[in-house]
C-alpha cells in the first residue's frame, strides 16, 4: 500500500490558502510561518479561502524559497543519517509486514523517518564531537535520513502476497524458516528495480506534471517546519511530542484491544442489533459493514484527503453495497452459509471455490472488474500525457543517445531541472543497477525456480511498465495498488507460459514474475515520492539514490525476518487447512493464489457477467480520464472520483479501512478549516505516530501469540459476531 493503496488531485482538500499568502511563498519572500500552510511561529491564523480556489493549502508545486539565515551544508549523504534511516526503516518494514497480513495494506516510512530522524540525529549532532557523529545537521541531511528509512521499509508487500500463496499451492519448501536462503536471494532480486526506475520518471511525474505525493509534500513542509525559522527548534518539540504521543496511544491500543477486540478494536453495531431482534440486520454484518477503530488508516486518511477516502468509500459502496448484494439476488454470485445457527449469516469472501466461473464468490467476482479499473485509468493518465512522458525519458538518455544517434525533441516539451548537474544520478549509475539486477534476477530464477531467462526479461519489462501505474497513483492519492499490478503482470505471464511448464512449475513462475512487478512498482513510487521531498527542499537526488540504496539491502533481512516470524506465530497463513479464524486474513494472497491458479488452467476461469462488466468499467475509467483532461480546469479536478480508489475498493473485502481513511480525512478537513495553526502543526506528527504505532503494535502481538499468552489464549469474544474470538 505506499502505502501505499488511493485519491485526490492536490491534496485532495478543497480548503486553500490565500491567494497573497501563496503569492509571497512563490516569490521568496518572508511569512509568519516555517510551513507555508500555516502560520505558527507568531501564531498567527492564515485566512482561508472557499473551495472554488485554484492553489492547494498543501504547496508542493514548487521549491520552497531559500532561508537566507540557513546555514550551509556541506555533507548531505553522511554515515549518521545513513545508520539512523536504516534503523528506523527497518522498524516500518516489521510494521508492514504486519499491515500487510492484515490487511492487505502497506505505509511508507517517510513522516516517520523524518520527524524520528530529527529527534534522534538533532542532539547528537549538539552533544557529539565532530569526528564522532557531531556537527551540523540540516534540513537536507534530514531527507538523506529519510530516504535511507523509505527504502529500509519498503519491501513488506512481497511477503502479504505472492510468498504465502506459493506456500498454500505447495510450490515451496515446508515452511518460510527452511527456505530462508531462496526468500533472501529472490527478494534481493526485486530490491533494486524500483530506484532504478524511479530515476528516469523523477522529470515527469515531478518536474512536469508535479504531481502530490501526498505523505511525500507533507514530509517536506515537516521537516522545513523543523529545521526553518526563529522557532524550530521549539516547533521541533511540539512535533515530535505529538508524534510520540500518537505513537504510544496507538500501540497501546493495538495491543490491549487483541484482549478485548469486539469492545475496543471492532464494533459488531449490525451484529448488536441483530442479536436485539433486528433479524433482518444480519445481512450488513453478513457484507462486513462494520466500524474499526484503525489509528493506521484514520492516519492515512489524515493525510490523503477528502477526495481520495471518499472516492475509496463510494467505491466500497457501490461494490459492496449495491453490486455484491445485486448479484447474489440475481443469483450471479453465491456465498455459503457462516452457521445454521444463525440464518442469514452469509460468508461472501471465499475465494477457494469449486467452479469460479458459474459458481463465484462476490469477491472473486468483483475482482477483475477492480482490476480493469486500476489498469485503464491508470494508462489512461499515462496516454493523457504522452508527450511528455517521452521528452522527459529523451532527456534523461540523452547522454547515450549522443553516442549513437541524436533524437530530436521540441523545445517546448523539454523540461528544466533544477538540480545541478554534480547533483543529478548519472544515466550510467542507474541503468547500470539495472543491468546487474537484470542479471542477477536471471540467474537466481533460472537456478533456484527453472525460469527461462526470456520469462525473467519480460517480467523484468512488464516490471517497468506497470511502474507507471503505481507512481501515477500513489503520486495523485497516496496509495499505490500494488496488488493489481503484480495480479496484472500474473495473467501477462500465464498468457507467455502457458502449456510450457508442469502447472506447479508455471504457478511458481507465475508468482514469480508478478512479485517482480510487485517489488518494483512499489519501491518506484517510495522513492519518487523521496526524490519529490528532494526537490522540494533542495537536497540532491544522487545523495537520495545512495542512501536507498543501502536502505534496501536493510529492507531484505527486516521483511524475510518478520515474515518468518508470524509465520512461525500464525501457521494459518501459509496454510489454508489450519483450522479456525485466522488472525491474519492476508487479502491479497488470494487473489494471486486464485490467479496463478486461473492462468494455468485450460481456459481462462472468469465468469461472463464479471468479464463484461470489467470490460464497460475499463471503458467508464478512461473516459472519465479524457473528460478529466480535456474538459475540466485543473483546480477542478478534486471533484472528480478517483478511479484507482474506486477500483481498490473493488478489490478489497473489506469496508472497514475505507470508512477510516474517511473519517480521518474528514476530521483532517475541519481540523485544518477551524484551526489552521494547530493543524499546521501536529497533523502530520499524529498521522505518522498512528501509523508507525500500529505496525508495531501487531510485532508485539506477534510475540505474544509466539509466547502463548495473546488475545487468542486470554482474550474475550465479546462484542464478536457469534461470540467467536474476532481478533
Amino acid at each position: 500500500m505506499s502505502g501505499t493503496v488511493g485519491g485526490a488531485i492536490g491534496t485532495g482538500s478543497t480548503t486553500t490558502l490565500t491567494d497573497a499568502t501563496i503569492r509571497n511563498i512563490i516569490k521568496g519572500e518572508k511569512t509568519s510561518s516555517n510551513d507555508p500552510s500555516i502560520n505558527v511561529e507568531k501564531g498567527e491564523v492564515v485566512a482561508v479561502e472557499e473551495e472554488d480556489q485554484a492553489i492547494p493549502i498543501l504547496y508542493h508545486d514548487e521549491q520552497f524559497p531559500l532561508d537566507p539565515n540557513e546555514e550551509l551544508e556541506t555533507q548531505q549523504f553522511t554515515v549518521r543519517a545513513v545508520l539512523v534511516g536504516c534503523m528506523l526503516g527497518g522498524v516500518i518494514a516489521a510494521s508492514n509486514v504486519y499491515l500487510g497480513l492484515k490487511t492487505g495494506w502497506t505505509f511508507g516510512a517517510s513522516l516517520f523517518g523524518s520527524i524520528f530522524g530529527y529527534a534522534i540525529l538533532k542532539p547528537l549532532s549538539k552533544a557529539l564531537p565532530k569526528h564522532f557523529g557531531g556537527g551540523y545537521f540540516g534540513p537536507k541531511e534530514n531527507v538523506c535520513c529519510q530516504s535511507a528509512a523509505t527504502a529500509a521499509g519498503s519491501l513488506g508487500l512481497l511477503f502479504t502476497s505472492g510468498f504465502p500463496a506459493a506456500y498454500q499451492l505447495g510450490l515451496l519448501g515446508a515452511s518460510p524458516q527452511a527456505d530462508f536462503g531462496r526468500l533472501i536471494t529472490f527478494t534481493f532480486c526485486c530490491a533494486f528495480y524500483g530506484m532504478a526506475f524511479a530515476i528516469p520518471l523523477r522529470k515527469f511525474y515531478i518536474l512536469k506534471q508535479k504531481l502530490v505525493f501526498p505523505s511525500a509534500v507533507a514530509a517536506a513542509h515537516t521537516i522545513r517546519s523543523l529545521h526553518v525559522g526563529k522557532n524550530a527548534e521549539a516547533n521541533a518539540k511540539k512535533k515530535t511530542n505529538a508524534l510520540i504521543i500518537a505513537f504510544c496511544a496507538a500501540i497501546t491500543l493495538r495491543c490491549v484491544s487483541e484482549y478485548a477486540p469486539g469492545i475496543l478494536w471492532d464494533w459488531h453495531w449490525s451484529w448488536t442489533l441483530y442479536s436485539l431482534g433486528w433479524d433482518w440486520i444480519i445481512a450488513v454484518e453478513s457484507w462486513n459493514w462494520i466500524w474499526e477503530w484503525t489509528p493506521a488508516f484514520i492516519g492515512v486518511g489524515m493525510l490523503t484527503g477528502l477526495n481520495a477516502s471518499w472516492s475509496f468509500l463510494g467505491g466500497s459502496a457501490l461494490a459492496w453495497g449495491i453490486i455484491g448484494p445485486a448479484l447474489v439476488t440475481t443469483g450471479k454470485a453465491f456465498g455459503e452459509a457462516v452457521s445454521a445457527q444463525y440464518p442469514g449469516y452469509m460468508n461472501y469472501n471465499s475465494m477457494i471455490l469449486a467452479d469460479p466461473v458459474n459458481a463465484p464468490s462476490p469477491r472473486y467476482w468483483l475482482v477483475w472488474p477492480g482490476t480493469m479499473l486500476l489498469l485503464c485509468g491508470s494508462f489512461a493518465e499515462v496516454g493523457a500525457n504522452y508527450r511528455t512522458l517521452w521528452a522527459s525519458l529523451v532527456q534523461v538518455l540523452q547522454p547515450l543517445f549522443r553516442r549513437f544517434r541524436s533524437i530530436e525533441v521540441d523545445e517546448k516539451d523539454l523540461i528544466y531541472d533544477p538540480a545541478p548537474a554534480h547533483e543529478q544520478v548519472p544515466w550510467w549509475q542507474w541503468t547500470g543497477l539495472i543491468v546487474l539486477s537484470a542479471f542477477f534476477s536471471c540467474l537466481v530464477l533460472a537456478l533456484q525456480f527453472g525460469q527461462s531467462v526470456g520469462v525473467t526479461i519480460l517480467s523484468i519489462v512488464f516490471a517497468f511498465i506497470f511502474s507507471f501505474i503505481g507512481c501515477e497513483s500513489s503520486g495523485r492519492t497516496n496509495i499505490t495498488p500494488v496488488t493489481s499490478i503484480g495480479n496484472a503482470s500474473q495473467l501477462v505471464i500465464g498468457g507467455v507460459t502457458r502449456g510450457k511448464y508442469p502447472v506447479k512449475d508455471a504457478q511458481m513462475l507465475n508468482l514469480a514474475g508478478g512479485m517482480l512487478a510487485l517489488g518494483a512498482s512499489e519501491q518506484s513510487a517510495d522513492m519518487l515520492g523521496d526524490l519529490k521531498t528532494t526537490h522540494l527542499l533542495r537536497a540532491s537526488p544522487r545523495v537520495q539514490f545512495y542512501a536507498q540504496l543501502c536502505g534496501a539491502i536493510v529492507s531484505i533481512f527486516m521483511s524475510v525476518g518478520m515474515y518468518v516470524l508470524f509465520s512461525a506465530a500464525y501457521p494459518c497463513i501459509n496454510d489454508l487447512a489450519v483450522p479456525g479464524l485466522c488472525s491474519f486474513p492476508a487479502p491479497d494472497v488470494g487473489a494471486w493464489r486464485v490467479i496463478a491458479v486461473a492462468v494455468t488452467s485450460p481456459t481462462l476461469p472468469i465468469p461472463p457477467s464479471s468479464g463484461y462488466t470489467s470490460i464497460a468499467f475499463g471503458i467508464l475509467a478512461v473516459l472519465v480520464t479524457v473528460v478529466k483532461y480535456r474538459f475540466v480546469p485543473v483546480h477542478k479536478h478534486v471533484w472528480v472520483p478517483n478511479m484507482n480508489a474506486i477500483g481498490i475498493a473493488f478489490i478489497l473485502n473489506t469496508t472497514t479501512y475505507p470508512t477510516a481513511m474517511a473519517f480521518g480525512s474528514t476530521i483532517a478537513y475541519l481540523w485544518r478549516r477551524n484551526y489552521p495553526m494547530a493543524f499546521g502543526m501536529y497533523c502530520y506528527a499524529v498521522a505518522a505516530g498512528f501509523i508507525a504505532g500500529e505496525g508495531l503494535g501487531g510485532i508485539v502481538g506477534a510475540v505474544l501469540q509466539v509466547a502463548k499468552v495473546s488475545g487468542n489464549y486470554y482474550g474475550t469474544a465479546v462484542g464478536c459476531p457469534a461470540m467467536e474470538y474476532c481478533g
